[in-house]
């Protein structure tokens, strides 16, 4: 089988993308971990397909499958490059494209500036919905990690975030805390991990450890899902620059039910394909 993809990344964050609408494409979890090896195969974070809806609401299905081969529900910076993608392939005329995913229906708006941005939905906390094991709803949670705690805040954003807040991103263990709160027993399907640092009201840095694929150089549904958790906290302001290692996305969220926008770059690398 030969199937032709598009390398893409959002802010270093790296997909390949599949046109499974003009091609069939069936992949088993050992085949996305090969196309997703950085030595063996083309490499990546996350391995998008671009599918026909089966709702009349949306344009396409968006699926997303990480590098260790798990599928999972949502990807923000994915979902700028599937934007995109689609144009460039001429799959639709749309500049407001109503996407499904596994956990709804998004929409993404692709702007004159280049930048692409995308309402995210409305997050959740119910603990049962991400899911976290908890006794009540709280805006804030100790975890117990190796016998020390931690205040993380737990929202979803289609899939599931623990967020830190952190004196300074680079300083902090991102790579041992982070894999220890990503398959933390009080996270039954794991987490995302993200370490905040506030730098003003209108401003953070930003790293996460993505749950399949490691820390990743950004993490689109994680910077909306720290934006949120320092609202909900009053440590911040409706519309936040959040800079992280691979570069900035501008999250606005007004609280309460209101859906939260992410705004940002989408880039394409190169064009292949490869035999499985």
């Amino acid at each position: 089988m030969i199937l032709k993809f598009t390398k893409m990344h959002g802010l270093g964050n790296d997909f390949v993308v599949f046109d499974a609408i003009n091609q069939r494409v069936e992949l088993t979890p050992g085949q996305v971990q090969y196309i997703a090896d950085r030595r063996l195969g083309v490499g990546c974070d996350q391995l998008l397909l671009v599918e026909k809806p089966q709702s009349a609401e949306a344009e396409f299905r968006y699926r997303i499958f990480n590098a260790d081969g798990s599928e999972v529900e949502q990807c923000g910076n994915g979902a700028r490059c599937f934007a995109r993608f689609v144009v460039a392939k001429k799959l639709t005329e749309s500049s407001r494209i109503p996407v499904e995913t596994a956990s709804g229906l998004i929409v993404l708006e692709l702007e004159e500036d280049d930048q692409v941005r995308v309402n995210m939905g409305v997050p959740g906390f119910e603990p049962a919905s991400l899911p976290f094991k908890a006794v009540e709803l709280s805006s804030s949670y100790e975890l117990d990690v190796d016998g020390d705690r931690y205040a993380i805040a737990a929202v979803s954003m289609g899939n599931p975030h623990a967020v830190l807040r952190v004196e300074n991103v680079d300083t902090a263990p991102v790579d041992t805390l982070g894999p220890a709160i990503e398959s933390h027993p009080r996270f039954p399907q794991r987490v995302n991990a993200g370490f905040m640092q506030i730098v003003a009201r209108d401003a953070i840095k930003l790293r996460v450890y993505e749950r399949g694929a490691g820390e990743t150089r950004a993490c689109g549904t994680g910077a909306c899902a720290a934006v949120v958790a320092g609202r909900i906290q009053g440590w911040l302001d409706e519309i936040v620059k959040v800079s992280l290692p691979g570069g900035e996305l501008v999250i606005r969220w007004q609280g309460g039910n209101h859906p939260v926008y992410m705004t940002g770059p989408a880039t394409h690398v190169f064009e292949g394909q490869i035999e499985l």
